[in-house]
This record gives C-alpha cells, sequence and structure tokens, in this order.
C-alpha cells in the first residue's frame, strides 16, 4: 500500500492525494509548478496562461491534433498554494514547509465523463509518473516513462483502492454478481483478448478466456462484436461481459453474473473467482501471462467475500 497516495470520495467525485518530499525550498518547487515552460517537462498536457494569477484563462494541448482544453486558476498564493480547473476537473498543489525542502500535496478532483472511481487507479499511476518527472527536472536529470512501471502501480492501486472488488446484489430470484474494470486498452484489443481472438457465435461454447474453472458454463446466448458476451450458467443464470469505449481513452468493461437461490453456498466463491479472472485479463492487456491459475490468490479472496458475507445481514 502506499500510505503517500489516497483516495476519498467527495459525492459521487472522486479525489486523489498523492504526497511527495521534494529536496528543494518552495520557491524553486513553484517555479517549476507554475511556469508554463516548466510545465512542460512533467505535466501531461501542456499549458499555456500568462500570469498565475487567479481568473487568467488557461489551454491545455496534447500531441494528439485537434484535441485541446480549456481551464482557468483558481489560486495562487506564491509560493503555498497553486490551483486551477482543467476543463471540469480541478488540480490543486500545496507546498509546506519541510526542514529537508518542502512537502507537495498534489490533489487531483476528477469530474468529467468515466472520471469516476473505477478510473481512479489509472489517474493515480499516471501522476506517480508525473511526479516521478518533477522530481528529476528539479534534480536536473530526467525519468523516463515506463509502462511496465505504470502497469504495477495501477495494479497495486486496484488493490489498495478496491477497485476489483466484486458487489453481490439481491434479486427476486436469487443475486447478481457486478464487477466493473477500466482498462487503457481500446475495446478492440480486450474483445480480442476475452475471445480468444476468435468469432464465437451463439449457440457455441463460450471461449475459454471468458470462463474459468469454478462452475459449469453453458451455450453462448448473445454476441455483438466488441460489446457483449453473453453465456448460460449451469444449474441456472447468465454470465455477461459488456464493453464501452470510455472517454477519454480505454475501455470500460462490466461483468455480470446472475446467481439462483440454489446457489447461495456458491457466492463467496464466484466472487473470488471472477476477480481473480479480471485481475488476469488486466495482467494479460500488459503482457503479464499469469499461469498457471493462482490458486492462493483465489482461495486468500474467497475467505475475504466468505467473512464479508458472514458479516452481512
Amino acid at each position: 500500500m502506499n500510505t503517500d497516495t489516497t483516495l476519498t470520495m467527495i459525492g459521487d467525485h472522486p479525489v486523489l492525494r498523492l504526497q511527495r518530499l521534494l529536496h528543494h525550498p518552495p520557491e524553486k518547487v513553484w517555479r517549476a509548478i507554475t511556469d508554463p515552460t516548466e510545465l512542460t517537462h512533467w505535466f501531461p498536457a501542456r499549458i499555456d496562461f500568462d500570469q498565475p494569477t487567479p481568473g487568467t484563462p488557461m489551454r491545455f494541448t496534447f500531441e494528439e491534433p485537434d484535441t485541446s482544453d480549456d481551464g482557468e486558476i483558481l489560486e495562487a498564493d506564491p509560493p503555498k498554494v497553486f490551483a486551477f480547473r482543467w476543463n471540469t476537473d480541478v488540480i490543486r498543489c500545496e507546498l509546506h514547509p519541510h526542514p529537508e525542502g518542502c512537502l507537495l500535496v498534489f490533489s487531483h478532483t476528477l469530474r468529467g465523463p468515466d472520471s469516476d472511481r473505477p478510473s481512479t487507479a489509472r489517474h493515480a499511476a499516471g501522476w506517480d509518473a508525473c511526479l516521478d518527472s518533477l522530481t528529476a527536472r528539479l534534480e536536473g536529470t530526467t525519468a523516463e516513462f515506463s509502462m511496465q512501471t505504470w502497469f504495477e502501480r495501477a495494479e497495486a492501486y486496484t488493490e489498495q483502492f478496491g477497485l476489483g472488488e466484486g458487489k453481490l446484489h439481491p434479486t427476486d430470484n436469487g443475486w447478481t454478481i457486478h464487477f466493473e474494470r477500466d482498462f487503457v486498452q481500446p475495446p478492440q484489443q480486450v474483445w480480442a483478448l476475452i475471445t480468444g481472438d476468435t468469432h464465437p457465435t451463439t449457440g457455441d461454447e463460450p471461449p475459454l478466456q471468458s470462463t474459468h474453472g469454478f462452475g459449469q458454463a453453458g451455450a453462448l446466448t448473445n454476441i455483438q462484436a466488441l460489446n457483449i458476451l453473453e453465456y448460460a450458467w449451469q444449474p441456472g443464470g447468465t454470465v455477461r461481459f459488456q464493453l464501452r469505449d470510455q472517454n477519454p481513452i480505454g475501455t470500460r468493461l462490466t461483468l455480470t453474473h446472475t446467481l439462483p437461490a440454489t446457489q447461495a453456498t456458491e457466492r463467496a466463491t464466484l466472487l473470488a473467482a471472477w476477480q481473480v479472472h479480471l485481475e488476469i485479463v488486466f495482467a494479460a492487456l500488459h503482457s503479464d501471462i499469469r499461469c498457471p491459475w493462482p490458486t492462493d490468490r483465489t482461495e486468500q479472496l474467497r475467505e475475504h467475500y466468505a467473512q464479508h458475507l458472514r458479516d452481512t445481514p
């Protein structure tokens, strides 16, 4: 767990808070976080503005053509606080004096489309990389971005924030298991992975990559390429994968598994199995193939869910 990074919710809006001890005086760090020329060395977009004063308009541009956002400086108290709006999100940098330099408290309030709780691991891992670059800039060096490091951090934040856990909703006839995961890859890549890069049709057996060994999967009942993969579950119920594009990048995957009341004893096992399955999918999308099936992890999660079910009236 990274205790220097936290996630809180203000209403429906996630707030990420990252802390970094920087071995430089606040005045030097202030320039690095408020000078547009310096910001290009660590911020994920180019920011253009005149003066770091409240009310000043900001323009954010990216490498992709015809992509830009607007913003506005909300607060500027040198060398203590610099806050601004980036499109609908709010970024806030606080500098606190420290015997070894200053403590940067960086927060990001997410308000945009798909900037919800499932997306926070992606954002936290991205900001870690940005703050690595800021630290390197202050040291007079550079920090190379590593997708492998990003993946390891995103996976750790998914665990820390509880983003990989499933939910269990009662229904008139039993329960529905629900998972929602955020992937940075496009739907085409995620679909190819969960279908084994095949072209399944209704009535076929489901692709092995969309199942696990903790129950009996039936025939495919609904296939809509790049969007829906659904199959029957024995002795009753259905499993449904649904994919969609998410803003600004990647795929939002929702998995639901309906269970009849007769399968009450299987709830903890199936919650654990599907969580591990989606962890394997996430890893595979980053070229980390986890084989054989991680049985220890599955049992750990089964015990976790079983305890939760015992504690829930």
